[in-house]
């Protein structure tokens, strides 16, 4: 890895900054507090090309790498947008990746131009109630009809579904007790979802509310087999190919919630006077403000590790689970230690503290906890035992 400056990245950072440049705080605030999705953000970024800026440029993209994906994604986090910028684009730029490297060349014809274009809205369904990140034990499933398939079951957490027309959707056509091993009988399909056999239930939650989190339940939703990515029962294996790259992009935005965070800290404890001085000359708040932004900057070079082996080609479960398990965690710190600095302020919906600190908290329990990483590398990095 190079860490010579990369005029490249930095035009993307500027050519980033300035589309978020157009949406202050008050925009971010307004569309949080009424549970309003942000279209002006969404369509200014879809027309600078940037949601279609990993998809291959034979379908429209910009074709360009998860590590570019990542730069756009912390940047719009850094401009004060947070999860609720992030999640209005983030799936079309992960959630298509399986489509984009197993889907059929009539599929990847078929949506990928309009994904680019941010015509199409694609969700992401795996989440089950009774499974929850034990994706081996989803129950949801699709059951062969001739050219089709019927799908029944419950997904929750599906964010935007109901402003999407698609979702990418993890079923069970083999019974999990049929199966030699857990993994297999799982397919991937790229289900409609607008659809009088789907109902969609929004989620009441505690921030991050301009984006919708949804109950979806599917009872018989017919599924073409055109619409079916890769093989029947390889699903799992594809949907790795989207969930490494969650993991780094969502680490990337916790790198950008983390910044935007500890920047308004700084800036108030260098303009707030207490006792005739500003409060940053004092260490009891200067250190916790400093040994944020170093963990911020530790976090950033596994992120940059694990972006770069994707790529690349190269294995990168490890880094993708750690960048994730270490952004996440700096990222909370930095906006804890905000609130600090800012006191009863930083309870204050207009200082914006609250929002990224509940947007930050979030990010240890989404799209996977602390805890299934820290499982994920006991087992298949240090080589302990199983433990669940």
């Amino acid at each position: 890895m190079d860490f010579a400056p990369d005029e490249d990245s930095e035009a993307i950072r500027e050519g980033v900054r300035r589309v978020c440049g157009r949406f202050d705080d008050a925009y971010w605030r307004r569309h949080d507090a009424d549970h309003e999705f942000p279209w002006d953000f969404y369509d200014a970024m879809a027309e600078g090309g940037w949601i279609g800026i990993a998809i291959p440029d034979e379908y429209g993209g910009g074709g360009r790498g998860i590590t570019e994906a990542s730069l756009v994604l912390e940047e719009v986090a850094a401009s004060g947008a947070a999860m609720n910028g992030c999640s209005a684009i983030h799936l079309s730029m992960f959630g298509m990746n399986p489509v984009v490297k197993h889907g059929s060349a009539e599929m990847r014809r078929r949506y990928l131009p309009a994904v680019a274009r941010g015509e199409l809205h694609v969700a992401f369904g795996v989440t089950e109630p009774d499974a929850g990140t034990d994706t081996t034990n989803i129950a949801t499933r699709a059951v062969r009809d001739g050219d089709q398939y019927l799908v029944r079951g419950r997904k929750v957490w599906t964010s935007k579904a109901s402003l999407c027309q698609k979702v990418l959707l993890l079923v069970r056509t083999t019974p999990l007790e049929e199966c030699s091993r857990r993994t297999d009988g799982m397919t991937l399909l790229l289900a409609d979802l607008q659809r009088p056999e789907v109902e969609i239930t929004p989620i009441a939650k505690a921030g991050r509310n301009a984006v919708v989190s949804c109950e979806v339940v599917y009872d018989d939703l017919p599924v073409s087999l055109d619409d079916r990515v890769g093989e029947e029962g390889r699903g799992f294996f594809y949907l790795l190919d989207g969930l490494n790259p969650e993991r780094i992009l969502v680490a990337a935005e916790a790198l950008g919630v983390g910044r935007v965070a500890l920047a308004r800290a700084v800036e108030y404890a260098t303009e707030r006077e207490v006792f005739g001085r500003p409060i940053g000359k004092n260490q009891g708040i200067a250190f916790p403000l400093a040994e944020a932004h170093a963990r911020l900057n530790a976090a950033e070079l596994v992120v940059r590790e694990a972006s770069w082996r994707y790529d690349r080609g190269l294995e990168c479960a490890e880094q993708a689970n750690a960048a994730k398990f270490l952004a996440a965690d700096a990222a909370y710190l930095a906006a804890d230690r905000a609130m600090q600095t800012l006191g009863g302020y930083g309870f204050a919906c207009e200082y914006d503290v609250e929002r990224y600190w509940k947007e930050a908290r979030l990010m240890r329990i989404a799209p996977i906890s602390e805890e299934m990483v820290l499982n994920y590398l006991a087992e298949h990095v240090l080589g302990l035992p199983r433990s669940y």
